[in-house]
């Protein structure tokens, strides 16, 4: 009997093959072999219903065609696409454009690729799941709908070659809002009193004539040095001791956000990267046991795990002795409203494939993430760690102090995943005992305006609010910059001035568009329709009705915010006329077949030929010291510096602000700098210092 196999990678083609006998012949699909057209909207409106016209694009019409021929050849055709809304969506079209009926062909399902997966999924296959197809479908016409008609909108109204998307619009404005915050953000200050007992235990007041001392309850200069002086004359004893013990519990094992954000901050992979090498540890490779998929399908919101996982995981962990071992497994459940329960958490698919001996057979990229999924599946089933925090009240006439430490009483899960946390302890003291009070500061402080979102951040942010799903978060990052939307520097979010337009017109014209709420609502919507609750055509005519009247009333009332002016030149890599642009840096030369021609040019014919990086914020007054051309502020990945507008002319630089004083040892110029909080003039040249 002959039997195919239709998956989507051809790595995973080869992984599965692997595993079965001469009966079997698995092809890859490459993706989706039917979508959309490219160059036209492809969507039929007519009586409130959405007609796609799908087409088999140029770069699959040979894959088809090698499908169909081995379909006709076979007895048996298995649909074997991966476990989530895209890869039914998939399963679906591979069955429709090969002639198949897919209410009928065989759908086999497995959320790893083992030979007890594969085996077991052909023994229980199911029919594709339509309803999930027709979520998927919803998706995408909603998609295409804001993509092709609210983008030209856009383009038009400032700037060529921009886009806005259900999603990305959505993601766009947390990164511009944040911004926001940032630029409104005014410093408050306040002072703590910090002091040292014994000349060793640091603490700080918390407690003064009788009021409790918080953050921000010392407001001044003159009030912290108020309260400093009556303390510094007064004596100290112990008057508290407290020891507390405290249980820590693991995290759940990842999900596709969680990992993401861990494998961002702790091994620096950006979330497209991480999802990269996590396809690839999915889909199989080599080792001990053969050629395998060594963790489980990694696009997924479910934090449930096979009753097999967690007793293989148990038997692991009484390896290291019964104290690691709780009573009972441990069960996680996702917060996620519209969590696909049925689909598994992400976790090694065997256990005894420990990260030691994954070292031979893994790149180092794959062991950096295997690793990081195995420690935290095998921590998630451990026992709690356990803290002793300790406390020591020093108390005076007018105010208390508190010290705090802590120590790892049981490392449970520590012993798999390691405690960066060093222990803090505290020396033994007796309550009533005097004590020398070392030394006494007021110390100012600032409050901090909010940070910018990280890639791993802005996942999390969007995963509270609900907007996209897995699959979504690394694309939709991806696409906010390579649109120029958003520029990644030390890892920080940081939206461009176009940004800020673009935001600004939805705000004003299409609210719902990034509306953090909205876009949750219509996620929800969409898994109504995954449960065969709602109807996918009237959850699209309910959106697409208004949306279409907005962007027609937008056509006629939207003032144009065009900031390019044509400079009658032509574009050296392309020909097309180039034009002034704004961008956060100030103005700039850019070519007008943006984003197919990326060329730029600072003002001043610094040709970059790519993206405009260096700033043109030009410091008013001052003029080079060498070559008296005028002095920039610049932007490097280690801050910001001045420099020469004529370089690599002229190689000037400062690290300060230069200002138009002379230095009256050498006569050069001088620069504006803070040193000790007091601010003071020094020079460039010889480093003698003034007052400023």
């Amino acid at each position: 009997m002959k039997n195919l196999i239709i998956v989507e990678s051809p790595t995973k083609a080869r992984t599965i093959e692997n595993f079965l006998g001469k009966d079997y012949t698995v092809i890859a699909s490459k993706g989706h072999i039917r979508d959309l057209p490219k160059s036209s909207f492809g969507i039929k409106v007519e009586d409130k219903k959405f007609i796609p016209e799908y087409r088999v694009s140029r770069d699959h019409s040979k894959i088809v065609k090698e499908i169909k021929d081995l379909a006709k050849k076979s007895d048996q055709v298995y649909i074997a696409t991966d476990e989530d809304r895209e890869g039914e969506a998939i399963g679906y079209h591979i069955a429709t454009a090969i002639g198949e009926d897919p209410n009928t062909i065989p759908r086999i399902v497995f959320h790893e690729i083992t030979k007890k997966a594969i085996d077991h999924s052909l023994q229980n296959p199911r029919n594709i799941d339509l309803d999930s197809v027709n979520a998927q479908q919803a998706r995408r016409l909603l998609d295409r709908i804001v993509g092709y008609r609210l983008s030209p909108l856009i383009a038009s109204k400032i700037q060529k070659g921009l886009s806005a998307g259900r999603v990305q619009s959505s993601a766009l404005k947390l990164v511009v809002d944040r911004e926001r915050e940032i630029k409104a953000f005014k410093p408050v200050e306040y002072w703590s009193i910090d002091a040292l007992f014994e000349k060793t235990i640091e603490s700080i007041l918390v407690e003064f004539d009788g009021q409790k001392i918080e953050k921000m309850t010392i407001g001044n200069e003159e009030d912290a040095s108020n309260i400093k002086n009556r303390l510094q004359s007064e004596s100290f004893k112990v008057s508290k001791i407290e020891k507390k013990q405290r249980k820590t519990s693991a995290n759940p094992p990842f999900m596709t956000s969680t990992l993401q954000q861990t494998a961002s901050s702790a091994i620096g992979f950006s979330p497209r990267k991480t999802m990269m090498v996590a396809q690839t540890l999915y889909e199989g490779v080599k080792t001990d046991k053969g050629v395998m998929g060594v963790i489980t399908y990694m696009r997924t919101d479910s934090l449930n795990i096979a009753q097999e996982a967690i007793d293989a995981a148990r038997e692991k962990i009484k390896t290291f002795g019964d104290k690691y071992l709780p009573a009972k497994p441990k069960y996680y459940k996702s917060k996620s409203k519209g969590a696909q329960e049925a689909h598994e958490a992400i976790r090694p698919t065997n256990l005894e494939f420990t990260p030691q001996i994954a070292k031979e057979y893994l790149k180092p990229d794959e062991l950096k993430l295997y690793t990081l999924i195995y420690n935290r599946f095998l921590a998630s089933q451990m026992s709690d760690a356990i803290f002793e925090s300790q406390s020591i009240i020093f108390e005076s006439k007018s105010g208390k102090f508190k010290a705090t430490g802590r120590k790892l009483v049981f490392d449970g899960f520590y012993r798999v995943l390691g405690s960066s946390d060093k222990d803090k302890l505290l020396p033994d003291l007796k309550e009533g005992q005097d004590v020398d009070l070392s030394s006494l500061e007021a110390n100012q402080h600032f409050t901090e305006p909010p940070s910018r979102y990280s890639e791993a951040s802005l996942i999390k942010k969007l995963e509270s609010l609900e907007i996209g799903r897995p699959s979504t978060y690394a694309p939709t990052i991806s696409l906010l910059t390579s649109r120029n939307y958003i520029e990644i520097e030390k890892k920080q979010l940081i939206p461009t001035e176009i940004a800020f337009k673009v935001i600004e017109l939805l705000e004003e014209h299409f609210s719902n568009i990034v509306d953090a709420s909205f876009t949750s609502a219509m996620e929800e919507k969409l898994d109504e329709i995954a449960e065969g609750n709602e109807d996918w055509q009237k959850v699209l005519w309910d959106f697409y009705d208004p949306f279409i009247k907005e962007v027609e009333n937008g056509k006629k009332n939207i003032k144009s915010q065009k900031v390019a002016i044509p400079t009658g030149e032509s574009c050296p890599k392309c020909g097309s006329e180039l034009l002034k642009r704004k961008g956060r840096y100030g103005e700039f030369i850019a070519c007008s077949g943006f984003p197919k021609c990326k060329y730029t040019q600072n003002i001043g014919g610094d040709d970059k030929g790519g993206a405009a990086k260096t700033p043109q914020n030009i410091v008013e007054g001052v003029k080079c010291p060498e070559c008296q051309s005028d002095i920039v502020q610049r932007k490097s990945r280690r801050g910001t510096f001045y420099g020469c507008s004529s370089y690599p002319k002229c190689r000037f630089i400062s690290t300060y602000e230069p200002t138009n004083k002379k230095c009256p040892e050498c006569d050069y110029i001088m620069a504006s700098r803070t040193l000790r909080k007091k601010p003071i003039y020094e020079c460039i040249k010889c480093k003698h210092r003034v007052d400023a």
